[in-house]
C-alpha cells in the first residue's frame, strides 16, 4: 500500500481553483507607475512655468519634472523590451536599444540645462540638446510599429501610437496655432497619451 502526502493548499489556492483560474501578476505595475507619475508631474509643470521657463526656480521645477518623465520612458522600453512588443528579431531589439541610448542622451542634455550648464553656443551641447526631439520622434516611430506589430492586443496596440505623437502633434500646433493653444496641446496631450499608457502598461501581464 502506497502512502501519500500533499500539503493543504493555501487559501488562494482553493479560490482560484475554485474559480478556475488563477490570480495574473502585475510585473509591469512600476514601469508603469512611473511612466504615469512623469507625464503628470511634467504636465502640470508645464502648465505652471510654461514651455520656455524664463526663471532659474522655473527651469530648475522643468528639468525635474521632464527628467522624470524621461525616466518613465526608460522602463516603458523596458516593457517593451521584455514584452517584445515590437517583434521578436534582431531589428526589434535594436532599435529599442538605439532608443535607449537617445533618451538617456537626452537625459543628460536635461541634467544639464538643470544644474545651468547648458551652453547652446558650444556645438556639443547644442548636438546634446538635440536628442530631446529625436528620441520623441523615435518614440513615435516606435508607436507605429507597436500597432503594426499586433504583439499587444487591444487598446493596448493603439495607444502607445496615441501617446508617442507627443512631439509631432505639439510642435505642428505650436507653428500653428501659436504659443497659447500649442501649451494647452502640449499639457494635454501629456495627460491624455503617456499618463494613461502608464495605467494601461501597469495593468498589463506577461
Amino acid at each position: 500500500m502506497t502512502v501519500s502526502h500533499s500539503p493543504a493548499p493555501a487559501r488562494s489556492d482553493v479560490a482560484a481553483a475554485a474559480n478556475g483560474t488563477a490570480t495574473p501578476t502585475r510585473p509591469y505595475a512600476v514601469h508603469g507607475l512611473v511612466l504615469t507619475t512623469g507625464a503628470l508631474a511634467w504636465a502640470a509643470t508645464m502648465a505652471v512655468v510654461g514651455l520656455d521657463p524664463q526663471t532659474r526656480g522655473a527651469e530648475l521645477a522643468f528639468s525635474l519634472s521632464s527628467g522624470l518623465f524621461q525616466v518613465g520612458l526608460l522602463f516603458l522600453l523596458r516593457t517593451l523590451w521584455r514584452t517584445r512588443a515590437l517583434g521578436v528579431g534582431r531589428l526589434a531589439r535594436a532599435v529599442l536599444r538605439v532608443e535607449a541610448a537617445a533618451v538617456l542622451l537626452a537625459i543628460c542634455s536635461t541634467a544639464g540645462d538643470g544644474l545651468g550648464f547648458t551652453d547652446m553656443d558650444q556645438v556639443g551641447w547644442l548636438l546634446l540638446d538635440a536628442f530631446w526631439p529625436l528620441s520623441m520622434l523615435g518614440m513615435f516611430l516606435i508607436g507605429i510599429r507597436i500597432a503594426i506589430a499586433g504583439r499587444w492586443r487591444g487598446v493596448t496596440r493603439f495607444w502607445p501610437m496615441v501617446a508617442e505623437s507627443w512631439a509631432v502633434v505639439t510642435i505642428p500646433a505650436l507653428g500653428i496655432f501659436g504659443e497659447t493653444v500649442g501649451h494647452a496641446v502640449a499639457c494635454l496631450h501629456l495627460v491624455v497619451g503617456y499618463a494613461v499608457l502608464g495605467v494601461l502598461v501597469a495593468r498589463k501581464t506577461d
